[in-house]
């Protein structure tokens, strides 16, 4: 992945697992939603980051783990530990090991 695609430097990733747990956030999350990983790990990345406006056609995140593509570009709101919305860009990119889960790369808009 690493070799096609370059995240902003405001960036923050998440890595969930298959059930959309997270395993895992980098500090741009913490200065992008004022959560700290240890207040996120094993919850629900949608449910604890309060995403929404997910386009009416698919979820990406249920798309990437569903069907294993990529889903670049979305327009999102996340809900910010403060309570605010905050309107970002997602990437999300399906984990290609047996484990089937996947990275979530949040930026700013």
């Amino acid at each position: 992945m690493l070799d096609d695609y370059f995240p902003a430097p405001t960036a923050g990733l998440v890595v969930c697992d298959a059930q959309r747990r997270i395993l895992a956030s980098g500090r741009g999350i913490f200065e992008l939603t004022g959560y700290r990983e240890q207040d996120l790990m094993g919850h629900d990345v949608v449910e604890s980051l309060g995403l929404s406006g997910f386009p009416k056609e698919a979820d990406p995140i249920g798309t990437a783990l569903e069907w294993g593509v990529r889903r670049l570009g979305q327009s999102l709101q996340l809900r910010t530990r403060a309570g605010q919305e905050k309107p970002v860009t997602a990437d999300v990119f399906p984990a290609y090991d047996d484990d089937g889960g996947l990275l979530l790369a949040l930026s700013p808009r």
